[in-house]
């Protein structure tokens, strides 16, 4: 679908790079410029002995695209890195504003030289206010700073982290949204534009709902234990095998009578301590004891054959092991094959939307640090003595 864009990503780590990776599975041509150090994350697995560059994390942000090194702190580099953008469509960068004004890789320098550039700059914090040069990362910015940590940590437990890079891919896909509207615009009107994303921004929307009753009513009820759940049919509930399952319940409770039948106690169906929402919602402790005695009598597989006959919303709670196994996460596409760059493939998980009958997965593997300067400097006019003077001077590698 994407397939004459062309974008060139200044990013390192993951927020914007995977921006960048799912655009490059989508059709879309990706440069990757690294300084000569190259991307951090491409030594994420530097202290383990995991093989030969043998690292997923890179990987998975970095497919399909096409790496060169640059060293835009020298002029020569420089220029090189401004020619890649002058062809472009879009630039992608994470590095912090002040960082890109002093290497003149900030918006106003940049559309100087291609007006109809789209420049998206995706920050811990944003563009604008006190914090705009300030360090940001997943944890601290999405996570602990928007207030998602606080609205999920159960009442009275410590906060805790959220998994590698979670709030940084929540990120990239909200990036790569607000590229293609900018792109859209663009292919209307023929100019580009500043497109802005942040990590706590990104973090707010994403407790929405909770925002919205915090700004309208002033208060907001915390995450509670299972017994003091504010719905206790909302809930999570083990079964005789050991397995942990996901209630829902739909608006209203109209569900209700299929949850107590499918439990084996259809009587609690007339029981006035459960009879409406506010009633269950008073003896939510000892509803949620009853439906452990029931489901805890029951192995998964009977439980699947009783909730799905009553056509209920739940859901195993599954390990990342065994999810990699799961037939509907199979058949859904959640998992790629990924080009090694040996003739064979790993495999990786997909980017977040499928595209039926289209090609929409990766096009090849993270590129080499610097695998494609020689290529990429030809097609921009260098010729062969002007890129090994680049080299020789440190500006490209």
């Amino acid at each position: 679908m994407l397939e004459g864009l062309k974008v060139v990503e200044l990013a390192t780590y993951i927020a914007a790079p995977g921006a960048g990776a799912i655009m490059a599975d989508w059709g879309a041509s990706v440069v990757k410029i690294e300084s000569p150090k190259g991307d951090p994350m491409r030594l994420f697995f530097d202290a383990f002995d995991t093989g030969d560059a043998d690292n997923p994390v890179f990987d998975m942000d970095n497919r399909g695209k096409r790496g060169v090194v640059l060293d835009i702190t020298k002029p020569e580099g420089r220029e090189a890195a401004l020619r890649l953008v002058r062809e472009a469509d879009v630039f992608l960068t994470n590095n912090r504003p002040g960082s890109l004004s002093r290497s003149g890789f900030d918006y106003e320098n940049l559309r100087k030289e291609n007006p109809r550039l789209i420049y998206a700059s995706l920050t811990g914090y944003g563009l604008e206010g006190p914090d705009i040069d300030k360090a940001g990362m997943d944890v601290a910015s999405y996570w602990a700073r928007s207030g998602v940590a606080a609205a999920t940590t159960p009442k009275g437990v410590e906060p805790f982290p959220i998994r590698t890079a979670m709030g940084d891919h929540i990120t990239s896909m909200a990036t790569v949204s607000a590229v293609l509207a900018a792109v859209f615009e663009q292919q209307t009107t023929g100019q580009g534009r500043l497109v802005e994303t942040s990590l706590l921004r990104t973090g707010v929307y994403s407790i929405a709902s909770d925002m919205s009753i915090q700004l309208r009513f002033g208060k907001l009820a915390s995450t509670r234990p299972r017994h003091a759940a504010v719905n206790p049919l909302a809930n999570f509930f083990k079964t005789s095998d050991g397995r942990w399952i996901c209630l829902l319940v739909r608006t209203g409770g109209t569900d209700w009578p299929q949850i107590a039948t499918a439990v084996g106690h259809p009587e609690w169906i007339e029981d006035p301590r459960f009879l409406k929402n506010r009633d269950r919602r008073v003896n939510g402790a000892a509803l949620v004891t009853l439906m452990d005695e029931a489901i805890g009598a029951m192995d998964i597989a009977e439980l699947t054959e009783r909730f799905d006959a009553q056509d209920l919303t739940w859901a195993p709670v599954q390990t990342p092991r065994e999810v990699i196994e799961d037939p509907q996460a199979i058949a859904a596409g959640c998992f790629v094959d990924i080009p090694d760059g040996k003739g064979g493939f790993n495999k990786g998980p997909a980017s977040p939307a499928r595209f039926p009958g289209a090609e929409d997965g990766p096009r090849g593997p993270a590129p080499k640090l610097g695998e494609h300067t020689d290529a990429v400097l030809a097609e921009l006019g260098y010729g062969a003595d002007e890129i090994a003077d680049l080299k020789a001077s440190g500006a490209a590698g």
